[in-house]
């Protein structure tokens, strides 16, 4: 006779989105693991049918409150491709600057908010700061320093309002970044800090065995822009990802499927830094080595300490690039609309963003393809998923909830972004 058993959990804490995992397990075999997205379809690529070829970088910021710089800049990227522009270096420069933004906020919040409870056995950053008030609030500041330069340069720092196809529509003052670069000097410290007090955690041991891909640039650790490589060598521009990259419907998600080369794999940042390691800042690359991180990761556990290491990365970036600030003379290049189809990526805080549009010579859109990092991880989380609950079977049913709920939060999902989470519904039988 099989055995069979249900967990249910109602909804998965510390992620941004709504979704539910089914778990079939029969005589001790885990048969299926199916990660269900099931916020509705948020039709932003249709949205963007019939609109100006100037409105996708406002649009798609409202994908995600938490990363709506990398929706802009990847929008920007395609669209700017397309047309023939090229920004003046000052003009990319801030670019770059306000994506650093965003990744100081972004990992802060998840190392601080989402990940540290799991690690030391709190149900939230509130019971946490409870009685880790000091180190929460150094991730508020951390966060807080982010915030400033999304707030600078982007209007503000929730869908910024001051960006636009070949530039901004206002740049600062040199003067103007004083206040922001007190925040990222006493940042810099507590990112530092934060790497090395996250080394001293206990991290399951476990390798993932997928094939990872980020965007490269040379000379620089890939931010805002660049080509896109995987870690058995492949290399090839944006415009060709379609070819390498496909996306499928599953009958239990409305996010789709994202396969390489018909493989399941990874982005983010254990793929970013894996891939980019050698191009990290030498303050980043000692602190790397100093927690115990060698030129790859490929632990989702010790994520926590990549994110600690890109927000050292980001900090100093943002200090160098207002140190050489020079107020550009023109605040946008211009961007004269063709018809043709773009291709744009950069890498968000989850892994690589990529953007494709259509557009006719009346500069209208005609189609739009967004492909964002948590879709294209979905596969190799319900992998993952399916190796934690065959791991761990032998746990009652609050603890193996645990476990796939701190596996999920591994990868830091954006489910809203990939709904175009978590329900835990385990059946044993």
């Amino acid at each position: 006779m099989s055995h069979r058993r249900e967990l249910k959990v109602g909804s998965l804490a510390r992620v941004e989105g709504e979704g539910a995992l089914r778990v079939v397990v029969t005589d001790g075999h885990v048969e299926s693991a199916e990660l269900s997205i099931y916020e509705p379809p948020r039709f932003f690529e249709a949205f963007l049918r019939g609109r100006a070829y100037t409105e996708p970088p406002d649009i798609t910021s409202r994908v995600c409150g938490i990363c709506p710089v990398a929706y802009q800049t990847s929008a920007c990227n395609a669209l700017e491709q397309l047309c023939g522009s090229e920004l003046d270096r000052p003009l990319a420069d801030l670019r770059r600057l306000l994506y650093c933004g965003e990744w100081i906020s972004s990992h802060s919040l998840h190392i601080y908010l989402l990940h540290i409870p799991d690690f030391l056995g709190y149900p939230d950053a509130i019971a946490l700061a409870a009685d880790h008030r000091t180190l929460v609030e150094q991730g508020l500041a951390m966060k807080k320093a982010g915030n400033a330069l999304l707030e600078l340069l982007g209007g503000r720092a929730i869908h910024p309002v001051n960006i636009r196809l070949g530039g901004f529509y206002s740049v600062p003052e040199p003067a103007d970044f004083a206040p922001v670069t007190e925040l990222l000097c006493r940042a810099r410290d507590y990112a530092v800090d934060t790497a090395r007090w996250a080394a001293k955690l206990e991290f399951p041991e476990q390798e993932l065995e997928y094939e990872m891909l980020a965007a490269t640039e040379p000379g620089r650790y890939a931010i805002d822009n660049g080509e896109v490589h995987t870690s058995t060598g492949l290399r090839f521009a944006a415009a060709d990802l379609p070819a390498h990259v496909r996306e499928h419907q599953v009958a239990h998600s409305t996010a789709l499927h994202a396969m390489l080369d018909g493989e399941r794999y990874l982005t983010g940042p254990l793929a970013r830094y894996t891939l980019n390691y050698h191009q990290l800042s030498p303050i980043a690359r000692q602190v790397a080595v100093e927690i115990g991180l060698g030129a790859e990761c490929r632990n989702p556990f010790r994520s926590i300490l990549v994110r600690a290491v890109e927000v050292v990365y980001a900090i100093e970036e943002a200090l160098t690039l207002i140190a050489d600030y020079e107020r550009p003379s023109r605040t946008a290049v211009p961007v004269e609309p063709r018809a043709g189809t773009g291709h744009g990526v950069s890498e968000a805080p989850r892994g690589l963003l990529y953007h494709r549009y259509d557009i006719d010579d009346q500069g209208i859109v005609r189609s739009a393809t967004i492909i964002p990092p948590t879709s294209q991880n979905q596969a190799a989380m319900e992998d993952d998923l399916r190796r934690a609950v065959s791991d761990n079977l032998d746990l009652d049913d609050a603890a193996l909830a645990a476990v796939c709920e701190r596996a999920i939060r591994n990868y830091d999902p954006c489910i809203s972004c990939s709904a175009h989470f978590l329900d835990i519904d385990v059946v044993r039988r």
